[in-house]
């Protein structure tokens, strides 16, 4: 099936201002009961920029991905978003500053069908009370239909028209992960942080993916951070790429800086490799 190529009107209707996506990470710590799982990082993500972090298993990129989302509160340093200090706010509250993400393991109800999965995720744009939504007033209808549309042309974007109510347990693998996209983008998210998205997919579901992030950072300028252990995915389409080790930072740079950095060889790479 063709995927939807109009702009979503999630992107359409909205000013450059309104997808201002600046990230700081600044000397971040933190630890758990003695064992320090990140030591004085520093991440900074522009708006329009895909960056990538990588590192060996137990880096501590989940572990920074947590703190920017508020799973985790980091004990010393500052986390910034479009200049507000962030750092220990709860996960719902980061969310609708305009973070969203998806999950290292998927984080989705598999006895709901698709539609209803990523339906969920409007839950933060639903500002009318119990009554109104009992009674189905004029503007409570106006907003289910906004929603509707938003999510029909998500799903268009990632071709699952065919599944759409089907429910997501009977799904691929692979599949899954794409409707977990769909909920994240369903929140309208400035800044999109994907944890490991392409973990346990088939090379055509890869594939399906970075063109979906291709498009979605290139065409429609979503900001995004990528947390990826695909190497060929990772140098092939991001921007800047930061290497974690030991919860350190130990290099930040061009794909093309990266792949041939001493440290990250000796540390992650393994050998100098041409992707």
């Amino acid at each position: 099936m063709k995927a939807f190529r109009g702009q979503p009107s999630v992107y359409a209707s909205t000013q450059p201002a309104d997808r201002q996506a600046e990230l700081e990470v600044k000397k971040i710590f933190l630890n758990f009961g003695g064992v320090m799982a990140l030591h004085d990082v520093d991440l900074t993500v522009h708006t329009g920029e895909l960056v990538s972090v990588i590192g060996p298993n137990g880096a501590g990129k989940t572990s920074l991905m947590n703190c920017i989302t508020g799973y985790y509160h980091p004990q010393k340093g500052e986390i910034l978003f479009n200049g507000e200090d962030v750092k220990g706010r709860h996960p719902h509250e980061i969310t609708k500053k305009g973070i969203g993400r998806t999950y290292q393991n998927i984080e989705l109800f598999p006895g709901m069908t698709v539609l209803a999965n990523m339906l969920l995720a409007r839950h933060l744009y639903c500002d009318y009370s119990i009554g109104k939504a009992a009674l189905f007033s004029s503007s409570v209808q106006k907003q289910e239909v906004r929603h509707r549309r938003v999510l029909e042309e998500l799903i268009d974007f990632l071709e699952m028209q065919p599944i759409r109510k089907k429910p997501v347990g009977s799904l691929p693998y692979g599949m899954r992960k794409r409707v977990e996209l769909g909920r994240a983008l369903a929140l309208e998210p400035k800044l999109l942080v994907l944890d490991e998205p392409f973990a346990g997919m088939t090379l055509e579901e890869k594939e399906d993916m970075v063109r979906f992030l291709l498009e979605l950072n290139s065409a429609w300028g979503q900001t995004m951070v990528l947390v990826e252990h695909d190497m060929s995915i990772v140098m092939s389409i991001s921007q800047r790429i930061m290497v974690l080790n030991f919860g350190e930072r130990i290099a930040e740079g061009t794909p093309e800086v990266i792949q041939n950095h001493p440290e990250v060889i000796k540390a992650y790479l393994g050998v100098a490799t041409k992707f």
